[in-house]
């Protein structure tokens, strides 16, 4: 049966219809937020996926042109593989949803949502982020939600919820709060050096905001919400965990977790792993699970260890970091690079300066951004964490990781009209055990100050984590968390930022949320954590960009002329434009409000072409000298080139104080002269004179 809901959201109108389209999916909710419509559906398999020790959720975001008026271009004219803001959105709806699912859930689960229609002042990631929460609590699907989303600007220093597109393009702020009904359980931010408890005020004004939301959520579930159904569980028999605990008792098990090397712990579980399976090697069923159980046995004996003992698996304080390492200059020839090394967590950063025209063109439903100056692009080798495994290009996480890091930077980058170049940093990663991504951070800050990119100021980041106990008030929140931390813990809080304040938040938790006090804790710790790199580590590297950009860097001038005198720099079929390029070696781009920006490593090009342009826009005045080039002699004179689209002459009784019997005596064609001018009548005819002789 067919029924809408509605609720008015940031002063727009939220309508559910629930039983209109997509009946047999498990949950489906026909969200329409002002103009903007997505179709939210939830399936589940009926049985669970054999032979995997993970929850199989999948989330899908899928952009249609057709949802603001276009048409995909190129040869095929249908949509592609997803864009990146698609994967993200993707990722930003999964994080909230995936802890609030059984922990031994195993049957496949899919949320998709498709974007059919866009308002440009009702995102449409935010109304697929609720779709998918009002799809799943209503659905048959197993969900302790529901959970609402709310965006947060920030204009003239007033917290905006829901900004339209005009608000989006002023705001210092762009914050996604997930919650429950309790608590909040996704925090994702770019800001632009916002302070702290501004952050936090941020935060949980959203909070608020999201418990109107659920409430609404509610109702729609008390009216249309299904039975939820039973289901196969996949929990590893306790019994089995006794009979480990008989053969490696606990102290064994913390001896082997204890190490602050990766590898070493890894051979010290390989090695209980072997030992388990010869001595469970006649029971069929065990051995099928051995592999869950000891990881489950391992994870219980760090969270004990953290928890109760307050002992880290490497031996650290609970708010210390790991072993810290800053360089640049890596690599001969870049443009800049910085490396940037945390215990065995180590990126390798290089930056790449272009001219603007290699602006990266985008393609997608947000009208507002047609480009991007900045491309942070972040890899993951197989070889980081000693596996073998063959490259198929960025996944989700890859491309998830350098957007993160790409948001943490972007507001401390110069202007175009500071700095006329897009930039593109690479993060290699050498080594991975923990928080990769703020490590790349960090790298690029390195590699952009040693490129000579005039940032405002660096930026750090560092990732806090998380071990709860049985109360909201027993936990431990642990400053730069490793690999193994990440594993067993409740929550990766990754916080980048300045001096000044924060740039990027992302946060990722496994369990139902988190507390107030928690929050304050996490970035209280990361502000500590972030000074001190800032301060011990990559200032000693390089505390500030350097003063120009490098020797194999392009160097771009950016000059401004009147716009109506583009066509005659571009010339017939662009043959002016090409001439200048050729003769100077420069590349040149030319905007329509009549920029023109000159880019060449070699600087002597740059200034060339740039006095060439100078002398097609700029009118040729009486009285002044000039350099050209004679292009073609006459019995009366020689013609002098004063520009690609200027032509002077020089009249035979100029060219000498004396006499002059043939022109080619004194100028041949070819010749490089210093010429004066006399005269521009009306017409736009010049007289010259050479230099030596404008008194005769």
């Amino acid at each position: 049966m067919y029924k809408s809901f509605t609720m008015e959201l940031a002063g727009r109108t939220l309508r559910v219809d629930i039983g209109r389209v997509a009946a047999q999916a498990n949950g489906a909710a026909l969200m329409h937020y002002g103009e903007t419509v997505v179709l939210s559906t939830a399936t589940a398999s009926d049985k669970p996926r054999e032979g995997i020790d993970f929850f199989p959720l999948s989330v899908e975001y899928e952009e249609k042109l057709y949802a603001v008026g276009k048409i995909p271009g190129g040869f095929n004219k249908r949509e592609g593989k997803a864009s990146e803001n698609a994967i993200l959105t993707s990722r930003v709806i999964d994080r909230p949803m995936r802890p609030l699912f059984p922990k031994d859930y195993r049957n496949d689960v899919t949320l998709n949502n498709l974007v059919m229609a866009v308002d440009p002042d009702c995102a449409p990631e935010l109304t697929a982020m609720l779709g998918s929460a009002i799809a799943t609590a209503i659905s048959d699907i197993p969900f302790d939600g529901p959970t609402s989303t709310t965006q947060v600007g920030l204009v003239d220093g007033e917290f905006v919820f829901n900004p339209n597109a005009a608000q989006k393009a002023v705001s210092d702020l762009q914050l996604t709060v997930a919650s429950t009904k309790e608590k909040v359980i996704m925090i994702e931010a770019g800001a632009n050096e916002i302070p702290e408890d501004k952050m936090l005020e941020a935060i949980f004004k959203a909070h608020e905001v999201n418990q109107q939301v659920i409430a609404f959520i509610e109702k729609i579930v008390a009216e249309c919400g299904k039975e939820k159904h039973s289901y196969e569980s996949c929990s590893v028999p306790e019994e089995l965990f006794q009979a480990i605990k008989e053969i490696v008792p606990p102290e064994e098990m913390e001896a082997a977790v204890f190490t602050d090397e990766k590898q070493v712990r890894e051979e010290n579980i390989k090695a209980i792993d072997e030992k388990l399976r010869e001595a469970f090697a006649e029971n069929e069923e065990w051995l099928a699970i051995l592999g869950e159980a000891i990881y489950q046995y391992e994870k219980k004996t760090v969270r004990k260890m953290i928890l109760v003992d307050h002992k880290r698996p490497d031996g650290r304080a609970i708010n210390e970091i790991r072993p810290l390492a800053a360089e640049v200059d890596i690599l001969p020839r870049v443009h800049g690079s910085g490396m940037f090394t945390r215990g065995q967590t180590q990126i390798l950063n290089v930056c790449t300066l272009a001219p603007l025209s290699e602006c990266q063109k985008l393609d997608g439903l947000d009208v507002a951004e047609t480009e991007k100056r900045y491309m942070h692009h972040y890899n993951f080798p197989a070889y980081s964490v000693g596996e073998t495994k063959v490259s198929r290009g960025p996944g989700r996480r890859e491309i998830g990781h350098g957007a993160l890091a790409e948001r943490a930077l972007v507001p401390v980058l110069p202007s175009k009209e500071e700095f006329p170049y897009a930039i593109r940093t690479v993060s290699e990663t050498m080594e991975s055990n923990g928080s990769t991504s703020q490590a790349s951070v960090c790298a690029s800050s390195l590699s952009l100050m040693a490129a000579g990119v005039p940032i405002k100021r660096p930026v750090a980041g560092i990732s806090a984590g998380l071990v709860t106990g049985d109360t909201d008030d027993d936990y431990i929140v642990l400053t730069d968390i490793q690999g193994l931390e990440d594993f067993f813990g409740d929550m990766d809080f990754k916080v980048a930022g300045t001096h000044k304040g924060i740039t990027a938040i992302q946060m990722d938790i496994k369990i139902h949320g988190l507390t107030n006090e928690i929050i304050k804790e996490a970035i209280a710790r990361t502000k500590e954590a972030r000074t001190y790199i800032l301060d011990e580590v990559m200032a000693k590297a390089i505390d500030k960009p350097r003063e120009s950009v490098g020797t194999y860097a392009p160097k771009i001038k950016q000059i401004k002329v009147d716009p109506e005198k583009i066509g005659e720099i571009i010339g017939q079929k662009g043959k002016t434009i090409n001439a200048i390029i050729e003769e100077t070696g420069v590349k040149i781009d030319i905007s329509e409000d009549g920029c023109v920006d000159i880019c060449c490593v070699e600087q002597e090009g740059i200034e060339k072409a740039i006095k060439m342009i100078r002398g097609i826009v700029d009118p040729i005045e009486t009285g002044k000298d000039y350099e050209g080039k004679v292009v073609r002699i006459m019995p009366f004179g020689a013609f002098v080139e004063l520009s690609p689209n200027k032509d002077g002459l020089i009249h035979i009784s100029k060219l000498c104080k004396e006499r002059v019997e043939k022109v080619e005596d004194v100028v041949n064609i070819g010749d490089e002269v210093v010429v004066h001018v006399l005269d521009v009548d009306r017409s736009g005819k010049i007289s010259l004179a050479l230099k030596d002789v404008k008194n005769k």
